[in-house]
């Protein structure tokens, strides 16, 4: 069901909300969160569409906030039922003066006592957690995958982190970090003494990637970037340098992934691109800070080397 409210209030949507509720029988006692996109229309679709698909594991209320320029006024939708898959969906479009307070928008539609996740799936604020949503927020997400130089953008993030800030970027490396960690837990157990980490220019992953490896293992890491027309987007291939000889994880095709180890043969591994709903759910699933992704954005950022030349 989809309720349109044109040149409406922030009072009279939550008003709404309680009448669906009531009538409907939509219930928000299940809703573990609330979850505010900032997006412009062009994206807000897209990112409903993933969070409609989240909601399933995580129940929640989700307020999405678009702006733009004109006469002062705000119009609203309430999606419920088969429109807003498990959970509530407010989409509100604030025009001019009603722009301005971002953060006094989405207050009043918030529901009690539950943790907020702010979102941004494209152009996030410079600084996420003193932004207006951000400062309500106890996670903050954003992608860096999205931004024109993404080497700009991870620095930025860097600068700029506070714990409960993440962004996709790292939550697109579960996989990869999971496939290496299990081979690295297998005999025999050598000192990695070299890394070697490729991707896509347009990946951020490859740089986060590398910062972890050269963390978690105390040893230099050569990384670059490669030309996006020769390759896929994301991470192409990842080398760990032991004495009985390399471990080579390589991503040839969009989905397919070859582990080649000395003295066993290529074992053939799926490892796809992750989905936006699929990232998503899991930053959902922790409403607490993600520690690791705060050393490796600060930490393992400021001493990983630039990239090789000529990439």
């Amino acid at each position: 069901m989809i309720i349109d409210l044109p040149d409406t209030t922030v009072s009279q949507v939550a008003k709404q909300l309680v009448k669906v509720r009531e009538e409907g029988g939509a219930v928000a006692l299940g809703r573990v969160l609330t979850l505010v996109i900032s997006a412009r229309n062009g994206i807000a679709e897209a990112a409903i569409d993933a969070a409609n698909d989240a909601s399933r594991e995580h129940p929640m209320r989700v307020i999405v906030l678009t702006t733009g320029e004109g006469e002062a006024h705000l119009d609203a939708q309430i999606r419920v039922g088969g429109d807003a898959g498990a959970s509530e969906v407010v989409v509100l479009r604030a025009y001019g003066a009603a722009a301005s307070n971002q953060e006094s928008l989405v207050t009043g539609l918030l529901l009690p006592d539950a943790p907020v996740v702010a979102w941004w799936p494209e152009q996030a604020p410079t600084s996420p957690a003193t932004s207006p949503l951000g400062k309500i927020a106890a996670r903050r997400i954003t992608d860096a995958a999205t931004s024109p130089d993404v080497r700009d953008r991870l620095a930025l993030l860097s600068k700029t982190h506070e714990p409960g800030d993440t962004d996709l970027a790292w939550t697109r490396l579960t996989h990869w970090r999971e496939q290496l960690a299990a081979v690295l837990d297998q005999p025999p157990y050598e000192e990695v003494t070299g890394v070697e980490v490729r991707g896509a220019s347009a990946s951020p992953s490859t740089a986060l990637l590398a910062a972890w490896l050269q963390m978690a293992l105390d040893v230099p890491v050569k990384w670059s970037y490669e030309s996006p027309d020769k390759w896929e987007e994301g991470i192409k291939s990842v080398r760990l340098t032991r004495e009985s000889g390399d471990i080579l994880l390589e991503r040839p095709a969009p989905g397919d992934a070859v582990l080649t180890q000395p003295g066993q043969p290529d074992h053939d591994l799926h490892l796809p691109r992750r989905t936006l709903r699929e990232c998503l759910a899991e930053e959902l699933r922790r409403l607490d800070p993600d520690l690791l992704y705060g050393r490796v954005i600060t930490e393992g950022w400021e001493k990983l080397g630039p990239p090789e030349t000529g990439a």
